[in-house]
């Protein structure tokens, strides 16, 4: 009995208010999308809101039933949960019914579930236990091998589904390590991969490599390189590229700028490596691998791009990017997306009066575009409030993670927010179209059991952990 009481005082209600009032305006945005005439009692199960209610009804109850487990059990089957779930990701791949193109549910009966929604707070409970591990050293080679072994392997597992949008989600873990101490060097690292992957698909691959080298040559400017030292390098370089080119011209052979480039950076690579060893400037050393990095990084970029992206994820970057204008093909979904949004003005067309919506304009608009609905309906004010307080959701999460008395519980919470945000930012973006169509549901939104159970899963394990955490759990 004083347990219980206990956990009802300890409990943080403003993020369980929060919860029920997210996911009631998603119903409620669900009902919108699929709105029929003829089937309008919302406890109709043939129809998508009356089946999102029976989710949302078992979603309480999960929610309860994580209430009443004690708080160190979730540490304790950290482990056992996130290999259980390894191997239904498995399992998926070889049992699972085709969807859209992506192998990834288990259709038992009338309802589908994909385990690869679920393995998001599996692989949240199974990293937050190692990094909290007394023998974990985030700047050691080994635990960040693990550690990354931990994120990658569902994420892996997920894109041999073909679904590169849920594999994304893993990514965002990296903040959360980031938080516990991982070098900023990382992040710079991720940043400059997209902007190199996105440089190298916009521009000529001989510019793509000059920018590289004018910006790595700014960098050593600001770590252990004088002026003197970066213009003789400059000259060095330029001096090698005019005698390739004074041979081409000699001998007219035929070599391009690019190969000249190539070759004059390569000439010049040993007494380089040999000046900075000798002058042990470790800094100008970083920025050396990172800019060589940087240069493999965009020769691969055509080959990922042509043979690991799937020909609907090409085209949806393409448009993204301009490199490809197709209204009709690639780009309807968010063509679509905008004009819904955009016609809903300040204010909105009012509940049930969105004609985008009524007359099935936007494909997928109760799951992956159901932004749009509220655009179009509720309009700015709307889109506002409901971006305000899934915002205000993250926050308090992150205020929640940062009052943990224990390791787990905050790199738990630490680990929920960023998941959360990383979908609100990325199915927000892709409606507004800045950000490529990768299929990931807005949280508490969409229209799914799965999704809806797995954020649901994912938030109140950390309540339950924040509800326990005057006590010393390990």
């Amino acid at each position: 009995m004083t347990r219980r009481v206990s956990l009802v005082k300890n409990l943080d209600w403003w993020t369980v208010f929060m919860y029920v009032l997210l996911v009631f305006m998603g119903w409620v945005n669900i009902y919108a999308a699929v709105y029929n005439e003829e089937h309008q009692s919302i406890l109709d199960i043939s129809q998508r809101y009356g089946k999102q209610l029976m989710w949302i009804g078992a979603a309480f109850f999960l929610s309860f039933v994580i209430l009443l487990i004690d708080g160190k059990f979730f540490s304790a089957f950290a482990y056992p949960v996130y290999f259980f779930m390894i191997v239904l990701l498995i399992a998926v791949l070889i049992f699972g019914r085709e969807v859209n193109g992506a192998r990834s549910w288990f259709q038992l009966g009338s309802i589908r579930l994909q385990p690869a929604e679920f393995a998001k707070f599996a692989t949240c409970l199974a990293i937050s236990r190692y990094i909290s591990q007394f023998n974990f050293k985030i700047h050691k080679f080994k635990s960040l091998l693990v550690a990354g072994i931990i994120l990658f392997t569902p994420a892996v597992l997920i894109i041999l589904q073909r679904d590169a949008g849920s594999a994304l989600v893993y990514s965002v873990f990296v903040l959360v390590l980031y938080r516990e101490g991982l070098s900023g060097v990382v992040l710079f690292v991720g940043l400059l991969s997209a902007i190199l992957f996105i440089a190298t698909l916009l521009l000529p691959k001989l510019q793509v490599i000059l920018l590289i080298i004018a910006f790595a040559f700014v960098c050593l400017k600001f770590v252990d390189l004088r002026f003197k030292q970066i213009g003789i390098g400059l000259l060095s370089i330029a001096l090698c590229f005019a005698f390739i080119w004074g041979i081409e011209m000699l001998f007219q052979w035929n070599i391009s700028i690019y190969a000249m480039v190539l070759v004059s950076l390569a000439v010049n690579l040993i007494p380089f490596l040999f000046y900075i060893y000798k002058e042990r400037l470790r800094k100008a050393g970083w920025v050396f691998l990172i800019a060589l990095g940087s240069l493999f990084f965009s020769f691969s970029v055509g080959y990922l791009f042509e043979n690991v992206l799937e020909s609907h994820q090409q085209e949806r970057i393409n448009d993204l990017l301009g490199i490809e204008s197709d209204p009709s093909g690639a780009g309807y979904n968010v063509a679509q997306s905008k004009i819904a949004i955009g016609s809903g003005g300040f204010s909105g067309k009012g509940f049930l009066n969105g004609t985008q919506t009524k007359f099935k304009f936007v494909p997928e608009q109760s799951t992956d575009f159901i932004f749009c609905t509220v655009g179009e309906e509720w309009g700015f004010l709307g889109s506002t409030f409901v971006l305000f307080l899934i915002l205000s959701l993250i926050i308090r999460l992150l205020f929640l993670a940062e009052r943990q008395r224990t390791p787990f519980s905050r790199i738990y919470g630490y680990g929920v927010a960023c998941i959360l945000f990383f979908h609100l930012a990325i199915n927000v973006g892709m409606t507004i179209g800045l950000a490529p169509v990768i299929g990931i549901p807005l949280p508490f939104f969409s229209y799914g059991g799965s999704s809806l159970w797995s954020f649901t899963i994912l938030l109140f394990i950390f309540l339950r952990l924040d509800a326990n955490r005057l006590e010393l759990l390990r």
